[in-house]
């Protein structure tokens, strides 16, 4: 395995600092995000380490030998947009650009993309999956030839007042992940696997390691602090932010010594990068390496350094 984080969290810095302190701080690498230059609609997004729609042969070629020399590998290209959007415009958007990052990782010896089904939140799941097989037959195609994987993250996107009720996300849940997977066959669409999310739905975080185990393309680590006497208060129909909030590893409610031990045990061998989003370490830019350095020195402590390489 490969520990790594998610450079959403450091977007005042350039690709190369951002290698440099996952170097400092003993990452193996790093999920670059590559959104395009723009403003961000909400908190992790917009954040563009690599410019995909800007990129030529030449500067390609300079980021790989950007990473060589910096001893650190990129784990994957990240976009978490919703390609199912309500809005056709902003759909259409999302689903132009992912392309662009898919036709992009080869470019720079990289194989797998990370991303969000998306979801149109005004209507059910059965309402949605004409749409989504529509969307999403073509892309995975596209991710075939390019030789990429994509690894759909399984937030369910529920966290402003406009996502609520459905979330902007399909992929929420080992039921609709086997249907995903049912309709699209192909080993290219997995997942990009985060268990705090399972956790704060009241699911179990563990046991689907086990049953999508061929279909782990990438893994987050995130953790979540459940508030159990607010939950009793206002039950789980409430606005999830009433009752969770998210965590570095550690501080929180998942169990990583028996993820790590079934992670391991089900032959995965790929990265597994932390994503932060704990506002405690939020102030700062020095708070959030902080949060990174602590991940890490946290995290080794479950990971087999027998599969580092």
């Amino acid at each position: 395995m490969q520990l790594g984080f998610v450079s959403a969290i450091l977007p005042d810095l350039a690709l190369n600092q951002v290698l440099a302190l996952a170097s400092d701080a003993g990452y193996d690498c790093v999920e670059v995000m590559c959104w395009p230059v723009s403003k961000a609609d909400r908190r992790y997004s917009g954040v563009t380490h690599i410019d995909v729609t800007t990129l030529t042969d030449e500067a390609a070629a300079q980021y790989v030998e950007l990473v060589e020399e910096s001893g650190v590998s990129i784990s994957g290209l990240g976009y978490y947009a919703n390609p199912l959007s309500p809005s056709r415009d902003d759909a259409e958007l999302a689903v132009t650009h992912l392309e662009k990052v898919i036709r992009t990782a080869p470019k720079l010896g990289i194989h797998v993309v990370n991303t969000f089904v998306g979801r149109d939140w005004t209507r059910s799941v059965d309402d949605n999956w004409p749409r989504f097989l529509e969307t999403w037959k073509p892309l995975v195609r596209l991710a075939e030839e390019h030789d990429v994987r994509i690894g759909i993250e399984n937030c369910p996107m529920l966290f402003t007042a406009d996502e609520w009720p459905g979330g902007k996300n399909l992929a929420v849940s080992p039921a609709i992940w086997s249907r995903m997977f049912e309709d699209i066959l192909s080993s290219h669409f997995g997942l990009n696997y985060d268990p705090s999310h399972l956790i704060w739905q009241q699911m179990d975080a563990i046991a689907p390691l086990r049953e999508f185990a061929d279909r782990l393309v990438h893994v987050h680590a995130k953790d979540v602090r459940m508030d159990r006497a607010r939950l009793d208060r206002v039950g789980i129909l409430a606005h999830p932010n009433e009752y969770h909030t998210p965590k570095l590893p550690g501080l929180g409610d998942v169990n990583w010594g028996q993820f790590f031990s079934v992670l391991t045990d089900v032959g995965y061998r790929g990265p597994v990068c932390v994503e932060v989003e704990d506002r405690a370490y939020e102030g700062t830019l020095g708070s959030r390496q902080a949060a990174l350095w602590q991940s890490a020195t946290y995290l080794r402590n479950f990971m087999p350094t027998l599969f580092a390489e």
